[in-house]
């Protein structure tokens, strides 16, 4: 058997340095148990007295391999995946007493090939470039990664704020938002108003189904969106900066408020922030109450004043006009947390990656039926199918590629055959779609697009704010719509109404969130309008997933009359006794399912 299967176990009195064991406890991980794995380290580390430290850090985006715990010694590094509490015992055994690491349950390591290494191929880490890799609650681990060194640099090398803004607007940076307005150019905005007084946004207000890329930043690097923040409050004049959160990230909030007091503590924050004479600049953080439509600027900053979260006509912009009707500039998470890397490297460095129109790189979270749910961060310009095979590693069961909707309940649905379209904003936005703020919901041939739309504009139709009557109507008549074809009434000249709907409803709505609502519907009809005319006229769902329009019949050369079915069916729709043939009373069934998850003998036929 070759080395790389059976490594060679170090010398006891060859590990110099000892152990260091590192456990993920970012949202992903403490759900997968990760807390439970970390007291074991600990109390191992008590009782036994044995020679390794002790660490944490957050999520690395290997969400699927969670609990995940790093083990780094003399030989190398080893992050081992799926660890529960049970198997604690067993690396403690094999890894730091007998200095054999364990082959089957790496899943990355720079000395051993790991199951799942091609997940991090091909990506670039700038946003997520220290989670995964510092504790997130030790601003030392911060610094000596280079954290705040962005902000050392400007005042040691006596940058202006134009020229801050101008080295931003070379990176050719784009706001990670969804908008994709020139991050450069929007500072500049807030920088030539002359007003007193300025604020500085991050707006942390994720709320997209299926995105949780802010969230794990901010659990995982607050510090590197707090020193974005402050570059920020440099370069536009302004004096105060607020994090609005939404209250459901408790973990975020807790590292975010950690990182605040650290920051005031070391003198980044404060009187003379970082050292710079007459730069006062302090943070703090606004908890939303979950409103999604508060994502949308001019309601975020309502909401933050005290007033009911919902959007106003612009112009002004917030750069005229935000915060208590002071010049204030917005950026996300995503954003933020870029500029120092852009400060520290230059301009260049970021504009390597990425396309023309859409330099650097991209965090996306993957979720739906793909096999490695997670967060990745790749250049601009990389394919769809490339992110969703290469690195998400395909699809569940083996199952056909149908479609992913991206950029959220204000995205859209793309198929497989434009599974080449390059991510970057022009060539998303030319199919229908959006680049959103970067969650990726992939879909398989057994998800019905129709309920898709369904589910994302009962989403949007229960989040908007009521204050436009195009929004507040318009998308309920859409769900209206959907719901009712969903569920086997559809009729004739519905396909149109929601065509017509949903243009009213985007030419005619105040904010983002209602101008970009029906985009799901949009889009499943542009590319599957055969699926919504299959349910409406043949009363069939192609993907077999809507329960009403389902039919439930006994393949009568495999039914074993075994009774299982008619036992488990909770209004008595099936006939026969035992050992005989059975057979399903149509006008009784309910198409719940029971019978063809209890059938053994694949005699129950869903069609």
């Amino acid at each position: 058997m070759s080395n790389q299967n059976h490594p060679v176990k170090t010398p006891k009195n060859g590990q110099k340095n000892g152990f260091t064991v590192i456990v993920g406890l970012g949202s992903c991980g403490i759900a997968a148990g990760a807390n439970k794995t970390y007291n074991e380290f600990l109390r191992i580390l008590e009782t036994d007295k044995l020679d390794f430290k002790l660490k944490k850090t957050s999520c690395v985006g290997m969400c699927y391999r969670e609990p995940l715990v790093e083990i780094i010694d003399d030989s190398g590094t080893y992050l081992y995946g799926e660890v529960k509490a049970e198997r604690v015992d067993e690396i403690i055994e094999k890894h730091i007493k007998n200095f054999s690491p364990i082959p089957e349950l790496i899943v990355q390591s720079d000395k051993l090939p790991g199951k799942d290494k091609d997940f991090f191929d091909g990506q670039v880490k700038v946003a997520l470039r220290n989670c995964g890799h510092i504790d997130p609650e030790s601003v030392e681990e911060y610094e000596a990664r280079g954290g705040y060194g962005a902000i050392r640099k400007i005042y040691e090398q006596h940058m202006k704020p134009d020229a801050v803004i101008q080295a931003v607007m070379d990176s050719g940076m784009r706001g990670r938002g969804g908008g994709g307005f020139s991050t450069g150019l929007k500072w500049r905005f807030a920088r030539n108003n002359d007003a007193p007084k300025k604020y500085v946004i991050c707006n942390a207000d994720e709320g997209d189904p299926g995105a949780f890329m802010d969230r794990s930043i901010l659990e995982g690097d607050p510090h590197g969106v707090l020193e974005g923040m402050i570059i920020c409050g440099y370069a536009v004049g302004a004096s105060e900066g607020y994090i609005y959160c939404r209250a459901e990230y408790p973990l975020a909030i807790k590292r975010l408020n950690i990182a605040i007091g650290q920051a005031r503590e070391k003198g980044y924050l404060g009187k003379d922030s970082c050292g710079i004479p007459g730069f006062d600049f302090d943070l703090q953080i606004k908890e939303g109450a979950g409103a999604f439509v508060c994502g949308e600027e001019t309601a975020l900053i309502a909401s933050i004043e005290g007033q009911r979260g919902m959007p106003r006509r612009r112009p002004p912009f917030p750069a005229e006009s935000g915060l208590w009707k002071s010049p204030t500039n917005i950026n996300n998470v995503e954003t933020f947390v870029n500029i120092p890397w852009i400060i520290l490297n230059g301009p260049q460095a970021y504009a390597q990656y990425g396309t023309e129109k859409s330099k650097g790189t991209k965090v996306f979270a993957l979720t739906g039926k793909i096999r490695r749910g997670g967060l990745v961060e790749v250049p601009m310009g990389i394919t769809i199918k490339d992110i969703i095979y290469k690195l998400g590693g395909g699809i569940t069961g083996n199952k056909k590629f149908k479609a992913v909707q991206l950029g959220g309940p204000s995205g859209g649905c793309i198929p497989e055959h434009l599974s080449h379209t390059q991510v970057d904003y022009d060539s998303v936005n030319a199919t229908g779609a959006i680049m959103g703020s970067g969650g990726m919901v992939v879909m398989d041939e057994t998800t019905c697009v129709v309920d898709i739309a369904r589910f994302f504009l009962d989403f949007t139709q229960k989040e908007s704010c009521g204050k436009c009557t195009f929004c507040r109507i318009g998308t309920k008549r859409m769900l209206e719509i959907l719901t009712r074809i969903t569920e086997g009434e559809g009729r004739d000249g519905d396909i149109e109404m929601l065509e017509n709907l949903a243009e009213t409803i985007k030419d005619s709505s105040l904010c983002g969130l209602g101008q970009t609502a029906p985009n799901p519907v949009l889009t499943t009809i542009k590319y599957f309008r055969d699926e919504y005319e299959a349910h409406i006229r043949d009363r069939k769902c192609p993907a077999l997933s809507c329960k009403k329009l389902l039919t439930y019949t006994v393949n009568q050369e495999n039914c074993t009359g075994c009774m299982a079915c008619t036992k488990g069916c909770p209004v008595d729709a099936i006939e026969g006794g035992k050992r005989e043939k059975h057979f399903v009373l149509q006008d009784v069934c309910i198409q719940c399912g029971v019978c063809y998850t209890r059938c053994k003998f694949e005699a129950i036929v869903v069609s």
